[in-house]
C-alpha cells in the first residue's frame, strides 16, 4: 500500500480494479497505478495553473465511458482542494452514466456530475456551465475525440487534453480518393492497406493539431508511455493563447487538398 498517494480513496481504486477486493496489489495493479500517475502528471500542472487564477475549476470529460479519468482526477486533485470546482462526465450510454452517478454518491464525490448527452446537446445544454476551463477526452470512441474538440472550441476552453482514438474515417477517405491524388512518390505512402490505416491515423492527428492552432491554441504532442498496450498512445495538449490563425488554417486546407480529403473540411473546420 506504500505506493498509493496519501489520501487516495481505497474504495475507488478497488472499483477501478487497481486494488484487489481485499485491498492488495499485484503486478498488474502496480502497472495500472503507474499508468494512472503517469497520465496525472501531465494534467496536474494545468489544473494548478487554472487554480492560481480562480479556485472553481470547471472540467468537462467527453466520451467519458466509465469516467475512469474523471474519478482519478477528482480523487487526486479536486477532493482535497477548495469547494466549488466541478467535473462533468459526458457520455451517450445511459447505463454508464447511471453507474458513475452511483459510484460518485457512494464515494461522497459531490463535485462530480454525469450527463447522458451528445456533443451537440452538451454545447447548448443548460446543465453545463457557460465557461469551461479544461476539456478532456481519453480514448473516446466513435466521433467523441472530434466532438470534444468541437465542444472545447465552442467554449474556448483554456486547455484541451486528448488521447485520440477512432481515426478510421480519414483512412477510408484516403482509400476512396486515391485516384484524385496526382501520381508520384507521395501516393506510395498509403498504397498498401496497412499503410493506409497507419498513415490515416497519423494524418488525423496532424489535422486535429492544425485545427486547434487555427483557433489560436498552442499545441504540444507527446507519447503517453504505458497508458495502454496500444499504438494509440499519443497525447495532445492544447493551451489557448490567442495565437495567429492564418498560417495553420492555410496549411490545414492545403493538406486536405494535397491528400484528396476536401470532403472532410467540415470535420476539421477552421472558422470560429
Amino acid at each position: 500500500m506504500h505506493e498509493i498517494k496519501p489520501g487516495q480513496s481505497v474504495e475507488l481504486l478497488k472499483e477501478l480494479h487497481i486494488l484487489t477486493r481485499d485491498g492488495k496489489m499485484n503486478q498488474d495493479s502496480r502497472r495500472k497505478l503507474k499508468q494512472v500517475y503517469h497520465l496525472y502528471q501531465f494534467i496536474e500542472p494545468l489544473l494548478e495553473e487554472i487554480r492560481a487564477d480562480h479556485a472553481d475549476i470547471r472540467l468537462v470529460d467527453h466520451g467519458a465511458g466509465k469516467s475512469y479519468l474523471g474519478f482519478i482526477l477528482y480523487d487526486l486533485f479536486f477532493k482535497a482542494r477548495e469547494a466549488g470546482s466541478h467535473i462533468y462526465g459526458i457520455e451517450t450510454r445511459a447505463e454508464l452514466v447511471e453507474r458513475s452517478r452511483d459510484l460518485a454518491t457512494r464515494l461522497g464525490f459531490a463535485g462530480m456530475s454525469f450527463l447522458n448527452l451528445t456533443v451537440g446537446q452538451s454545447i447548448d445544454s443548460g446543465l453545463l456551465p457557460p465557461q469551461v476551463d479544461i476539456v478532456t477526452a481519453l480514448h473516446a470512441c466513435d466521433t467523441a475525440t472530434d466532438d470534444a474538440i468541437r465542444y472545447a472550441l465552442a467554449k474556448r476552453a483554456a486547455f484541451i487534453v486528448l488521447v485520440p482514438c477512432c481515426q478510421a474515417e480519414v483512412a477510408a477517405a484516403l482509400r476512396k480518393n486515391k485516384g484524385r491524388v496526382p501520381a508520384g512518390p507521395l501516393a506510395e505512402v498509403w498504397r498498401h492497406p496497412l499503410h493506409t490505416r497507419e498513415f490515416g491515423s497519423h494524418v488525423t492527428n496532424v489535422l486535429r493539431c492544425l485545427q486547434l492552432e487555427a483557433h489560436g491554441y498552442q499545441v504540444s504532442v507527446t507519447e503517453l508511455v504505458g497508458w495502454e498496450h496500444s499504438m494509440k498512445n499519443e497525447l495532445i495538449i492544447a493551451r489557448y493563447k490567442d495565437l495567429p490563425r492564418r498560417r495553420p488554417a492555410g496549411r490545414l486546407v492545403e493538406l486536405l487538398q494535397a491528400l484528396g480529403l476536401e470532403e472532410l473540411s467540415g470535420r476539421f473546420f477552421t472558422s470560429p
